[in-house]
């Protein structure tokens, strides 16, 4: 009898499929039928302007698509019934965004970004049936998963949370750990005003909060209490902030996150994260949740910073104007994703 599919490689593949919707459709306003036959792109020429990172950055994005799908089919329709699956519904999937931008102003389809997303998609596909269910589905990564995490659905939801919160670290002009700033999709003023000691508080309270309700998280899917990998997390967390701060602004920028306000507060939140390991489960749990609320609630109160605003003036997004969009709406929405999370935890584990 052939194994299920794995239900990490499932949640994966579905949240980036709903990821890359939405990043295809950003940003959903301005919609208008401008009379022009929907499939025409498909038969454009050449367009006049394009990169070869225009192209590679097309090819590279559905390359994911394909290769989480792939272990998800694999065990019923065997190694190329899923390639050939995952690699036409990557290209439905691309056509169908292709389609719909016809309807959105700030939008122009192409027939090249529709090959290069079909293209990805393949190339992934391969790659997911070379590697992915060594990786996702009885392999060495799936071992490594079963023996270090909670196991079941309730598990593989904890790490896909995790691996959303890394994403949202992509997003530039955040703070540090800033996650569940409805203001910005809601289009709402910053209720309080700036000042330079308030809003270093206000920085320093919300990255003590946030870091230590996802060390926390991390604690609790784990099996066995370990630090190491928790601390690896917030260092990659870092590591990508950096990154992105560098790509966007320049090498110089890269710790520009090192403010005293986020400083202060990864390092209050670290030691309040040691500290709360001490407690029983039910109430790292609890102390979680709480965190999480309060420096979502800060994250929404904090003043506009008229400094940082001045210096994302010079930024143009340019390519990463789609991808930006995602990021940022994955990190409005993260702390509301998680507080559930830990909410069926605690009735599953005492």
């Amino acid at each position: 009898m052939r194994p299920a599919p794995s239900l990490l490689s499932l949640y994966f593949a579905a949240a980036y499929t709903l990821l890359a919707i939405y990043a295809s459709l950003h940003p959903f306003s301005g919609w208008r039928d401008s009379g022009v036959d929907p499939t025409a792109f498909l038969t454009a020429g050449w367009p006049r302007h394009w990169t070869s990172f225009d192209l590679l950055v097309n090819v590279a994005a559905y390359v994911p698509l394909g290769f989480l799908w792939v272990p998800v089919c694999q065990p019923r329709l065997g190694r190329r019934g899923a390639v050939l699956l995952a690699t036409l519904c990557g290209a439905a999937l691309s056509l169908a965004m292709e389609t719909l931008q016809n309807y959105l102003p700030s939008r122009v389809p192409s027939n090249v970004d529709l090959g290069c997303n079909a293209l990805g998609t393949l190339i992934g596909a391969l790659a997911g049936a070379r590697w992915g269910h060594q990786l996702l589905d009885g392999g060495r990564l799936h071992a490594l998963r079963m023996r270090l995490f909670l196991a079941g659905g309730i598990g593989d939801a904890g790490l896909l949370l995790l691996g959303l919160w890394l994403l949202t670290q992509l997003t530039p002009e955040t703070l540090l750990f800033g996650n569940g700033d409805l203001r910005g999709l809601l289009d709402l003023p910053a209720p309080l005003a700036f000042s330079a000691g308030r809003f270093a508080q206000v920085e320093a309270a919300i990255v003590c909060g946030q870091t230590l309700a996802v060390a926390l998280l991390a604690t609790r899917l784990e099996r066995v209490s370990l630090r190491a990998p928790v601390l690896a997390l917030l260092a990659g967390a870092l590591a990508v902030k950096s990154f992105v701060l560098a790509l966007s602004l320049g090498a110089a920028h890269g710790f520009a996150w090192t403010t005293y306000g986020a400083v202060a507060g990864l390092a209050a939140g670290i030691g309040l994260w040691l500290a709360a390991t001490l407690l029983p489960a039910g109430l790292q749990k609890v102390v979680a949740a709480l965190a999480l609320l309060f420096a979502t609630v800060l994250v929404n109160l904090a003043p506009d910073n008229p400094y940082l605003a001045n210096t994302w003036q010079t930024w143009n997004p340019g390519q990463f104007l789609n991808f930006h969009g995602l990021t940022k709406l994955t990190s409005s929405l993260w702390p509301f994703l998680a507080l559930p999370w830990l909410m069926i935890l605690r009735n599953e584990r005492k």
